[in-house]
């Protein structure tokens, strides 16, 4: 009897391992990312399938390489770094994280080197003013940055600084579904915004992603504390 009670009661090593399957994470992001990939795919079908110029799609008619290139990275980036987050994929399979972070640390730095080119050479679409075109330069940047000091970081072993940079330029790179969330209903209940309000909403859409970043990474070194003051007990 004892010994059947023993096998149904899932011990400490046990309950630790059940967070790992907590695929609402992925599938969380990806919803996220939902509404700019339809918009990106959208944007494709348009550039592939000779569609007639107007004032909105100049610019990309005649140059299109840079915002093929952004969109197909943008949603490789946002895609397939979802399951980064996935501790079953992070930690339990190592050969996928390692292979994923090949694809991924390229994917976001065309997606943001692609956005940066678009904001300095093409000209400004209808609604847009400059303060919307300075958050682009400065998150894009910042982008940058966080996977280059993610490549820093893990050419040094330096796994957990690894984790923060690359936490931290995803949460910019998926930025635009934070952005949809923020402007599309409040168009709906107030009518378009104007150029003002429609930069700030979207700054706040980075600041807010940004936000959930540091929450996350201080979570994980808060659970990883936890963990060791465990085992050294």
């Amino acid at each position: 009897m004892n010994h059947i009670q023993a096998t149904r009661t899932p011990g400490p090593a046990t309950l630790r391992t059940r967070p790992r399957s907590r695929w609402w994470v992925p599938a969380g992001l990806i919803l996220l990312s939902v509404i700019p990939i339809l918009a990106g795919a959208a944007r494709l079908t348009e550039l592939t399938g000779g569609a007639v110029g107007t004032a909105e799609n100049a610019r990309f008619l005649d140059s299109p390489v840079p915002v093929l290139t952004h969109i197909v990275s943008a949603t490789v980036f946002s895609l397939l770094g979802a399951f980064q987050f996935l501790p079953a994929l992070r930690r339990g399979r190592g050969a996928w994280h390692r292979i994923a972070g090949r694809v991924l640390i390229p994917a976001g730095l065309l997606a943001a080197l692609s956005g940066i080119w678009m904001v300095l050479f093409y000209p400004h679409p209808p609604g847009d003013g400059l303060l919307v075109s300075v958050f682009r330069l400065v998150f894009g940047g910042a982008m940058v940055a966080g996977i280059g000091l993610g490549i820093r970081s893990i050419s040094r072993r330096d796994f957990i600084g690894h984790g923060r940079w690359m936490t931290r330029a995803y949460a910019i790179g998926v930025a635009a579904g934070t952005q949809a969330l923020l402007l599309i209903p409040g168009a709906i209940v107030f009518g378009p915004t104007d150029q003002l309000s429609r930069a700030l909403l979207m700054g706040a859409a980075w600041l807010l992603n940004l936000a959930v970043a540091e929450f996350v990474i201080r979570r994980r070194a808060g659970q990883r504390l936890v963990w060791t003051s465990r085992k050294s007990g």
